[in-house]
C-alpha cells in the first residue's frame, strides 16, 4: 500500500445516495473498500467493480470508479473478461451468498481454479435479502425462511473448504462488525497477484438478524481464533484456549493442560493445502471457535497472465506478423490469406 497516497476516500465515494437497509452490513464493507483503494495510490479510473443481482450488487452504484451491475450469477464471468481485455485495471467482484454460489456456482468454481486476478468480496448474510427472505446456499440446516418454513432440509456450502478445495490462492474470512481487520484482509487480497476470495460474515437486519451475533457480540472472543502468521492458535477471553490436532481434526484445548509445542501454528504461506484445510473445519460448528483471517495465500500463475503469454508468443510466431503490424500502424482495412 502507498503511504504517502494523494487520494483519500471522499475520491471514491460518488454523490449518489446509498440505499441499503438501516443497519445492513454492506455499509462497513463499502466503507473499507473506499478506504483501502484510496491508500493504493491509484486513481479512481484504474478500478472497476463488477456485480450481479442482489442488495450487495448494488456496490458499482456506491463506488466512484468504473462499474458494471451484470445479471444474476454472471458477475465472476464479465469480470475474467474485463481483466483479460484490461489486465492493467484493478477489477473487483462484488457477490452475494446467492448470486455468488448458487446461480454463479459455476463461475465461482472456474474462476477460483483458473486464479483469475480479481478481488472478490463475498457478502455472506446467509440469505436471499432483495428477493425477501429465502434461504440461500449458506443457510444453516433447519434454517426456517419464508420458503423453508419447517427449516431447511440440506447443509450449506462453506465458501472456505469450497475454495481451498479448488486450488484458491487466497482464501479469507472477516466480518462486518471489526471493521478493522476487515479492512487489513481486504488490503491484503488486493495486494495478491491472483483470485483472491474474501467471505464477510454480513449481518442482514431485516431477514436474517443476528445470524453471527455468537462470533460479532458480547463475549465472542470465546468463539472466534484471529488466525495470524507464525502465530500459535490461542483464544478466548483470557487466552486460555487453543487448537490442537486430533488426528486430521481441530479440537480445543486449554493452553494450561498440553505442551507448548502441540499448539497448531499457523503458516498461511504453506504450499501444502493441507494446514488451511484443516483450520478450515473451524466454522463455529462441532464446538470449534470460528476462524477469522486468511487461511491460505500462495503464488500462482494467474489466468489472464497466461493467456496473454501465449497470445504473445503465438504473435512473434506468427508468419504475417510484419504484415499485421503493418496493418495496425496504418489503421486500413487489410485481409490476410
Amino acid at each position: 500500500m502507498n503511504a504517502e497516497s494523494k487520494y483519500t476516500k471522499k475520491d471514491f465515494v460518488p454523490t449518489g445516495e446509498v440505499k441499503w437497509c438501516a443497519g445492513c452490513g454492506d455499509y462497513a464493507i463499502l466503507a473499507q473498500v473506499q478506504k483501502v483503494l484510496a491508500e493504493t495510490g491509484r486513481s479512481p479510473d484504474e478500478f472497476a467493480f463488477i456485480s450481479g443481482i442482489g442488495c450487495s450488487s448494488r456496490f458499482p452504484y456506491y463506488m466512484n470508479c468504473y462499474g458494471l451491475h451484470g445479471i444474476h450469477g454472471r458477475a465472476l464471468a464479465i469480470a475474467t473478461g474485463t481483466k483479460v481485455a484490461n489486465p492493467n485495471l484493478s477489477v473487483w467482484v462484488a457477490m452475494g451468498d446467492g448470486d455468488g454460489l448458487a446461480i454463479g456456482g459455476n463461475h465461482f468454481l472456474h474462476a477460483v481454479r483458473r486464479n483469475v486476478n480479481l478481488n472478490g468480496i463475498l457478502m455472506d448474510n446467509r440469505i436471499y435479502g432483495l428477493t425477501k427472505g429465502q434461504f440461500s446456499p449458506t443457510s444453516f440446516r433447519g434454517q426456517k425462511t419464508k420458503t423453508a418454513p419447517m427449516g431447511t432440509v440440506e447443509d450449506p456450502i462453506d465458501p472456505i473448504s469450497l475454495s481451498l478445495s479448488l486450488g484458491g490462492t487466497f482464501v479469507a474470512r472477516a466480518t462486518d462488525r471489526d471493521v478493522k481487520h476487515l479492512g487489513s484482509v481486504i488490503a491484503r487480497c488486493y495486494e495478491h497477484e491472483g483470485f483472491g476470495m474474501v467471505q464477510v460474515l454480513q449481518n442482514c437486519p431485516i431477514f436474517n438478524d443476528g445470524a453471527y451475533d455468537a462470533w460479532v457480540g458480547k463475549g465472542s472472543a470465546e468463539n472466534v481464533l484471529k488466525m495470524e502468521h507464525g502465530q500459535k492458535m490461542i483464544f478466548g477471553l483470557e487466552n486460555e484456549k487453543c487448537i490442537v490436532r486430533q488426528g486430521f481434526s481441530p479440537k480445543v484445548a486449554y493452553v494450561s493442560e498440553v505442551n507448548e509445542a502441540d499448539i497448531v501454528v499457523h503458516d498461511e504461506f504453506a504450499s501444502d493445502p493441507g494446514l488451511a484445510g484443516f483450520l478450515s473445519q473451524m466454522n463455529g460448528n462441532k464446538g470449534l471457535p470460528m476462524a477469522l483471517g486468511i487461511f491460505r495465500q500462495i503464488k500462482a500463475p494467474s489466468y489472464e497472465a497466461e493467456y496473454r503469454r501465449q497470445n504473445d508468443e503465438a504473435y512473434a510466431k506468427s508468419p504475417h506478423k510484419g504484415n499485421l503490424q503493418s496493418l495496425l500502424n496504418s489503421g486500413e482495412t487489410w485481409t490476410v490469406s
